[in-house]
């Protein structure tokens, strides 16, 4: 059954609006005609089970059969600080930690990493990240879209992290296992989680010893050096493991 968001304001007691892109993919994609039953999520984790009414060239109308129960989402907020990587690898990240249950994702401009945006090229970026999120969140049955923030600087990501509840640097030269089992053993479902994840190259030493000060806990991902591409997912994996009801 094909799945569809609308915005929380076009959503009544019995029926349902969808508008912007989703109706050019209702209409002419798909093809989909009156009668035929979709998945409708308002992206704060509500979800409904409609059937199509009345198809538009500028909106589509739909009746609400029934709200359902589920809900696909982590029982912690995960937000991922990704180092800017180079080439499309941030496509991938976010698209897969997206399927993963990330809630938010952060680009960080770090010393070691290549790509450097201007304005112009940030926001072209940005939109592409956010419409990857979306389809990602549609493909998973996610009941929310995570947000792929603005970029920033290294020194203000961590400042928006000492907001949440615990912070991770998966690092090479952490070598603990148990211990970082311990860590990630005791985290708590609705407790806010961060995790920081070097660009190519990885953190410099400096950068993770900043981390640490502002309560980052540096963790091992065993004795295999992961690409960038790769360490985020391997946390999320674990996470979802752990924290998955």
């Amino acid at each position: 059954m094909h799945r569809f968001f609308a915005e929380p304001g076009n959503i009544g007691e019995k029926e349902i609006i969808i508008t912007g892109a989703d109706v050019n993919h209702i209409r002419n994609v798909l093809r989909m005609r009156a009668d035929e039953e979709v998945l409708i999520a308002d992206g704060r984790g509500a979800e409904y089970r409609c059937k199509l009414t009345d198809i538009g060239e500028n909106e589509v109308r739909v009746q609400i059969l029934w709200k359902l129960d589920g809900n696909a989402e982590l029982t912690s907020a995960v937000t991922l600080f990704q180092g800017l990587p180079k080439s499309d690898k941030m496509d991938f990240i976010v698209q897969k930690c997206v399927e993963l249950g990330v809630a938010r994702i952060v680009p960080v401009s770090t010393k070691r990493a290549v790509v450097k945006l201007d304005a112009k090229k940030e926001q072209t970026r940005l939109k592409r990240w956010n419409t990857i999120s979306e389809s990602a969140a549609k493909q998973s049955g996610r009941g929310v879209i995570p947000e792929v923030s603005g970029v920033m600087t290294f020194g203000k990501a961590l400042e928006e992290a000492k907001k949440l509840d615990v912070l991770l640097i998966p690092y090479e030269r952490a070598e603990n296992m148990a211990e970082t089992r311990r860590v990630m053993g005791s985290i708590q479902p609705g407790q806010s989680v961060g995790i920081f994840i070097g660009p190519e190259g990885g953190f410099e030493e400096s950068e993770v010893e900043e981390a640490v000060a502002a309560g980052a806990q540096a963790i091992t991902l065993g004795k295999r050096i992961l690409r960038t591409e790769t360490a985020g997912l391997a946390v999320m994996a674990m996470l979802g493991y752990l924290l998955e009801e």
